[in-house]
C-alpha cells in the first residue's frame, strides 16, 4: 500500500531539505527519502571508537560561506541554535556545523517526515500521481522533488522524465577520495593547507573546528587528478598513498596515525548548469535541484532547494484535497 503525501522530496541532503523544509512550513504534507542512514549528504560527519575514545571526522563538506541575504539569515538562526559557528582557520566567511557538519541538517530535518535508510529504486507516473519505490516500500505524491546527484538523477529519471534526466546526464561531477586520520601529537601544521595544484587539494585539523573533542584528528581531501589515478583502488591503499603525498607536499616528517581510513566521493565536485537554479516542470509536476543546479557550493544547494520549493509549492497548492 502506498505512503501518500502532497510532495514527494527523494534525498536528504541539502538541497532536499532546504526544499522540503519551505514546502512544510508552507502547510503541505512532505515525506522525504533518502538512502543514508541519518543527515549529512556530502556535509557528512563520520564518528570512530579509537582505544576506547570516539573521534569524529567531517570528511565531506569542510565549511560552508554564507552571502545570500536568505541563506545568511537562516545561518544566523543555526548560530543562535548553537549548530553552526564560524571557523577562522578557513577565512573570514567560513561556518562549520557544530559538534559536526551534520548538525545543520539535523536541526532542518527535524519535524519533517524523514524515512532515512531507504533507496530510490524506481519512479513512476500513474493516474496523474508519482509513486516511488525504495526499500521494498511505497510512495505516492501528485508532486515530486528529486534532489540527488546529477549522474544518480540522470539514471533514476531516465525512463519517467527523460527531458530532465537529459539535462542531469549533461553534468559532469569530479570525485574526490578524503583520507581521516587520527595522530598521538600535534603535527607541526597550521589548521589548513590548501593547494591549486598537486596531489593534495585541501587538509584540515578537524579537531580544531569549533565543538570538536580536541583530538588531533586530520581530513585530507585528494585532488580531483589524483583521485582519479586512484579511484578504483582498494581504500586502505588509497589511505596509504594519499597520506605519503600529505607528509610529502607538506615537507612534515612521516607520522604512523593511530587510525587511518578513507572515503571515496563519486560525485564531490559538479560542473553546475549555469542558469539553471532548479528546475521544474509544471505539467508533471516533477522538479530537481541540487548545486549542479545552481554552484557547487552549501549555499548554491540550499539556494536550488528553495528556489523549486518556491516553483512547486503553488503547484501543490493548487491540487484538489
Amino acid at each position: 500500500m502506498d505512503r501518500n503525501a502532497d510532495i514527494l522530496v527523494i534525498g536528504g541532503g541539502m538541497a532536499g531539505l532546504a526544499a522540503a523544509r519551505a514546502l512544510h512550513e508552507g502547510g503541505a504534507r512532505v515525506i522525504v527519502i533518502d538512502k543514508g542512514r541519518g543527515p549529512g549528504g556530502r556535509m557528512a560527519t563520520r564518528r570512530v571508537e579509537v582505544a576506547g575514545h570516539q573521534v569524529s571526522f567531517d570528511h565531506g563538506a569542510q565549511y560552508f560561506t554564507a552571502r545570500d541575504p536568505a541563506f545568511r539569515a537562516v545561518v544566523a538562526g543555526w548560530e543562535a541554535a548553537g549548530v553552526a559557528a564560524r571557523w577562522p582557520a578557513a577565512g573570514e566567511e567560513a561556518w562549520v556545523g557544530t559538534p559536526g557538519m551534520n548538525a545543520c541538517l539535523r536541526a532542518m530535518a527535524a519535524g519533517l517526515e524523514v524515512r532515512w535508510g531507504l533507496r530510490a529504486e524506481g519512479v513512476a507516473r500513474v493516474d496523474a500521481r508519482w509513486q516511488v519505490t525504495a526499500g521494498g516500500e511505497s510512495f505516492a505524491a501528485p508532486t515530486l522533488i528529486v534532489a540527488i546527484p546529477a549522474e544518480q538523477a540522470a539514471v533514476l529519471l531516465a525512463e519517467p522524465a527523460p527531458a530532465l534526466a537529459a539535462r542531469a546526464a549533461s553534468v559532469t561531477s569530479a570525485p574526490c577520495w578524503a583520507v581521516m586520520a587520527l595522530f598521538a601529537a600535534p603535527l607541526p601544521l597550521g589548521d589548513t593547507f590548501r593547494a591549486e595544484q598537486g596531489p593534495i587539494a585541501w587538509a584540515a585539523r578537524n579537531g580544531t573546528k569549533p565543538g570538536r573533542e580536541g583530538a588531533e584528528t586530520w581530513v585530507i581531501h585528494a585532488s580531483p587528478a589524483r583521485t582519479r589515478a586512484l579511484l578504483d583502488l582498494p581504500k586502505d591503499e588509497v589511505a596509504k598513498a594519499l597520506l605519503s603525498d600529505f607528509f610529502a607536499v607538506t615537507g612534515t616528517d612521516p607520522v604512523v596515525p593511530l587510525h587511518c581510513d578513507a572515503h571515496r566521493w563519486l560525485y564531490a565536485l559538479p560542473e553546475p548548469l549555469a542558469g539553471e537554479g532548479a528546475v521544474f516542470d509544471a505539467a508533471l509536476r516533477i522538479g530537481i535541484a541540487g548545486d549542479w543546479l545552481h554552484s557547487p557550493r552549501v549555499e548554491g544547494a540550499w539556494l536550488s532547494g528553495r528556489r523549486l520549493a518556491a516553483l512547486a509549492g503553488d503547484e501543490a497548492r493548487a491540487l484538489p484535497a
